[in-house]
C-alpha cells in the first residue's frame, strides 16, 4: 500500500495479537476440563480427545478458506462473519446436552477461530515487510504469550469454582471482544475484489504456494517449530493429570512455564532483533528447539514428572519465539496481493501437522510414549526445512533480492497484481 500505514505498527500488533489468540486460548482455558468431561458426560478419554481434534481440525482447515475470503470480500467482514460463527459455536457449547454435541459445536468454534490467525498475518503483510513485519511478528508473539500463559490457569480456577460450562461462558465473551475490536478499532487493509471469488484461481494459487521452494520450506520451519505446540496440547492434560498427578488447577499453573519461557523468549528476541536482525536469531532458536527435543525424547526411557515433562517443553517453547518472527516474514514476503491465501496455506500447514502428529499420538493410545517419540520427530522436521531453505542461496534471506527474483519463461507465477514475482526455481 502507498503512503502511510493505516493503521500504526503498534495498532497492528494489538490487533494482530487478539486474532491470533482467540484460537490458544480457547483451547488453553479448555484443557482443564477434559478429565472432568469424561465423568460429566460418562464418556471415554478417546471421545473427550475428540472434542480437542475436532477443533484442530476445523482451525486447520477452515483456514484455507478464510484468508482468501479476506483477499476478496475484505478483512474486517470476514473477521466478523467467523467470529459470529465462533460465538453462536460457544453458545451451543455452553448449553451442550450431550458429548456429541459439544464436539460438533468445538468443530465449529475451531472453524471460527480459524480467520484469526490468517487475518491477522495477512494484514501485516499488507502493511509491512522486512524488519518492521519481523517486529510486528515478535510483539504479536509477546502478547500472544500472555493469552495462553493465564488461560490454563483460568481455566483450572473457572473449572473448580464455576464449573466447565463457565469455560464456554469466557469464549463467549472473549469472541464478543473480537467483534467489537474488528468492528470500532481495524481498518481495512486490502481493496475487496469480488472476482477472486474464483474456485480454479485460488486452485492455482495454491498449486503455486505448493509448488514454490521458498514458501515450503519457510512453512516447514513453522509447521515443525509451531506444530509441536498444538500436538503437545493433545498430549499434556494425560500426562501431567492422569499419569502424573496434578489436579486441573495445578495442571494449569503448571502450564505457566511453556507460555512464560515463549515470553521471555520474546522479549530476549525483541531486545536482540535491535543490533543482529531477526534472520540472525532463526538458528540459535532451532537450537533451543533441538535441545528440548532431546529431554522430551527422555520420556521414553525414564517415567515422567512435572519437571521431567516440562523442562523440555519450555525450552522447546523458548527456540519458538526465536524463529517466529523471520520464518513469518520470509514465508510471507514474496506474496504481496495473495498474502491471505499464504497466510491460510501457512497456518493450515502448522496446524495441520500438530493435527496430525497429535491424531497420530492418540491412536496410540499412550500418551507419554507418543509425547517422548512425536515431539522430537517435529523439532528434527524443522531443523531439516530450515537446511533445505538454507541451501537455496538465493531464497535465504526473509525478502528474497529483486535481483534474483525473475519471473519464469511462462509468466508470473503469482497472480495478477502481487507485489513481487515468485522466485525462480533452482
Amino acid at each position: 500500500m502507498s503512503g502511510a500505514p493505516v493503521m500504526s505498527e503498534r495498532r497492528v500488533s494489538m490487533i494482530g495479537a487478539m486474532l491470533v489468540a482467540i484460537g490458544p486460548v480457547s483451547m488453553a482455558l479448555y484443557t482443564p476440563a477434559m478429565p472432568e468431561l469424561v465423568h460429566a458426560f460418562g464418556s471415554t478419554d478417546a471421545v473427550v480427545k475428540l472434542t480437542l481434534t475436532l477443533y484442530f481440525g476445523g482451525f486447520a482447515c477452515a483456514q484455507l478458506i478464510a484468508g482468501p475470503l479476506s483477499d476478496a470480500l475484505g478483512r474486517r467482514p470476514v473477521t466478523v462473519a467467523f467470529m459470529a460463527l465462533y460465538c453462536a459455536a460457544s453458545l451451543l457449547a455452553l448449553f451442550s446436552p450431550t458429548v456429541g454435541v459439544l464436539i460438533a459445536a468445538r468443530f465449529l468454534q475451531g472453524i471460527g477461530a480459524s480467520a484469526g490467525i490468517a487475518i491477522s498475518r495477512a494484514i501485516v503483510r499488507d502493511l509491512f515487510t522486512g524488519e518492521k513485519s519481523s517486529r510486528i511478528m515478535n510483539l504479536i508473539g509477546i502478547i500472544l504469550a500472555l493469552g495462553p500463559a493465564l488461560s490454563p490457569t483460568l481455566g483450572g480456577l473457572t473449572l473448580a469454582f464455576a464449573g466447565w460450562r463457565a469455560i464456554f461462558a469466557l469464549m463467549l465473551l472473549m469472541g464478543a471482544a473480537v467483534i467489537l475490536t474488528a468492528l470500532f478499532a481495524m481498518r481495512e487493509t486490502v481493496v475487496p475484489d469480488r472476482s477472486r471469488l474464483n474456485l480454479p484461481a485460488l486452485g492455482r494459487t495454491y498449486r503455486m504456494l505448493l509448488t514454490n521452494g521458498h514458501f515450503l520450506t519457510a512453512s516447514g520451519v513453522m509447521a515443525g517449530a509451531l506444530g509441536a505446540l498444538y500436538a503437545q496440547a493433545t498430549f499434556l492434560p494425560f500426562i501431567l493429570m492422569t499419569e502424573v498427578g496434578l489436579t486441573p488447577t495445578e495442571f494449569g499453573a503448571g502450564m505457566l512455564m511453556q507460555s512464560g519461557f515463549f515470553f521471555a523468549g520474546s522479549l530476549a528476541v525483541r531486545a536482540l532483533m535491535e543490533r543482529k536482525g531477526a534472520y540472525a536469531l532463526v538458528l540459535p532458536g532451532l537450537c533451543f528447539i533441538l535441545l528440548g527435543s532431546l529431554g522430551t525424547a527422555t520420556l521414553l526411557i525414564w517415567p515422567p514428572s512435572f519437571l521431567h515433562v516440562m523442562i523440555p517443553v519450555a525450552v522447546y517453547a523458548f527456540g519458538i519465539a526465536f524463529v517466529m518472527p523471520a520464518m513469518s516474514t520470509a514465508a510471507l514476503a514474496p506474496f504481496g496481493r495473495s498474502a491471505g491465501a499464504a497466510a491460510s496455506l501457512l497456518g493450515f500447514l502448522q496446524m495441520g501437522s500438530g493435527l496430525l502428529v497429535g491424531t497420530i499420538g492418540a491412536m496410540m493410545g499412550d500418551a507419554v510414549l507418543a509425547m517422548g517419540l512425536l515431539i522430537p520427530l517435529m523439532g528434527v522436521a524443522a531443523c531439516a526445512a530450515y537446511a533445505l531453505y538454507r541451501s537455496r542461496p538465493h531464497l535465504a534471506e526473509p525478502e528474497p533480492s529483486p535481483e534474483v527474483t525473475v519471473a519464469p519463461p511462462t509468466g508470473r507465477a503469482v497472480l495478477a497484481g502481487d507485489s513481487a514475482p515468485e522466485p525462480a526455481h533452482r
